[in-house]
């Protein structure tokens, strides 16, 4: 499986960001691959949880595969 996520840096430093097609999906990360770690994380959270797939949107600002 595929997702998009939209990647944010933060005010305070570091980075979050949110997987559109799992609402409420999302994770930070100090640096940039912190952060693709973690974003593994929080979908595969998500999914085991069983959240509801929302349409998907095109804003491809980067894919992870699982």
């Amino acid at each position: 499986m595929k997702f998009k996520a939209l990647v944010h840096k933060a005010e305070e430093g570091g980075y979050w960001a949110e997987i559109p097609a799992l609402p409420g999906c999302a994770t930070q990360g100090e640096t940039f691959e912190e952060l693709q770690q973690n974003l593994c994380e929080a979908v595969q959270g998500c999914l085991a949880a069983g959240a509801p797939l929302a349409q998907i949107t095109d804003h491809p600002i980067l894919e992870i595969a699982l």
